[in-house]
């Protein structure tokens, strides 16, 4: 979307009520001291305005289009003297609206990189979806959207987010990158919640944490956590088994010899006189064993994602 702001088809005068003629107007990106913001011809933003724009004779600012968002606008005589600066400016739309009411277009009322689900897929006026593609300019060959009103985004994504990939390569500043046609990844909310990073200006709150969600909780654009695990030893906890061991019978053998009137009668009688001999005793026993039951899983996944509602996440020019 694009729109345009007040001084767009006004006459401008010096302090003595003279015409500003040959002035300059600069649109500068808002919180930037010089750095230029692309101005159009057209709503459809596909034909370039010069920056600064000329004003003609009589003083007048030629209509001139821009991408939705704040600006910067400083507006100098023909002798370089700053007649008026003002950053933070809305551009209001719609810029191609018919007759009727004023009205301001809804989609300038939130601020560019806000974020807005909607129930919906496709694609959403004033926005871009989350889904790690890219956006750039109308000649960037960006994936997600390649056109002049993603400026603002652009430049936006790049200086808030270090993280996000640039194509070709990352360079000096984002209005450099801009002008030289590059691309720049959205945020990758595909399959997932958003989530306030853990200290959010403040101090860490701990709900958050490395070990668990897989990333730093601070870093702006983490993605973390899984939809499902499944159990390790380490996760079990500690048991001590209780059961019986059945042990085997004991035997007992001997050697030793008795008699009854000086004659060897058995090695067992229990009727004759014992002699010591040198008998032996010897005791054995049988193997114990200890018969147990099959235990255990199969390391079956389980899951770990709450009851969700799913929408698309999209981002403001």
């Amino acid at each position: 979307m694009a729109g345009t702001i007040p001084l767009s088809l006004t006459q401008q005068f010096d302090e003595f009520g003279k015409p500003l003629s040959g002035a300059l107007l600069y649109i500068i990106q808002a919180g930037t001291v010089s750095t230029p913001q692309q101005p159009y011809q057209d709503a459809a933003l596909t034909i370039l305005q010069p920056n600064p724009i000329q004003l003609d004779a009589a003083g007048r600012v030629p209509q001139f289009f821009l991408a939705d968002g704040y600006i910067k606008v400083r507006l100098d005589d023909k002798f370089g003297v700053t007649q008026l600066a003002r950053d933070g400016i809305l551009v209001i739309g719609p810029s191609a609206g018919g007759g009727g009411g004023g009205g301001a277009d809804p989609t300038t009322l939130i601020q560019t990189g806000a974020i807005q689900p909607f129930y919906g897929v496709g694609v959403l006026a004033g926005f871009v979806r989350m889904n790690g593609r890219t956006i750039g300019s109308a000649t960037s060959g960006a994936t997600e959207r390649a056109n002049a009103d993603c400026q603002a985004l652009f430049n936006f994504l790049w200086n808030v987010d270090p993280n996000l990939s640039v194509l070709p390569s990352r360079g000096a500043t984002s209005a450099s990158d801009w002008a030289a046609n590059k691309t720049i990844a959205t945020p990758d909310a595909r399959g997932r919640t958003l989530r306030g990073v853990d200290d959010m200006g403040s101090s860490l709150s701990g709900r958050i944490t490395a070990p668990y969600f897989g990333v730093s909780p601070i870093m702006l654009g983490g993605g973390g956590g899984v939809e499902a695990r499944s159990l390790v030893l380490a996760n079990l906890p500690p048991i001590t088994p209780a059961g019986v061991i059945s042990n085997g019978a004991i035997s007992i053998s001997h050697n030793a010899q008795f008699f009854t009137g000086g004659s060897i009668v058995s090695n067992s009688s229990p009727g004759g006189a014992f002699q010591n001999t040198g008998a032996t005793i010897t005791a054995s026993q049988a193997p114990s064993t200890f018969t147990g039951s099959v235990g255990g899983g199969s390391s079956s996944l389980f899951g770990l994602t709450a009851p969700s509602l799913l929408v698309t996440h999209y981002i403001k020019l």
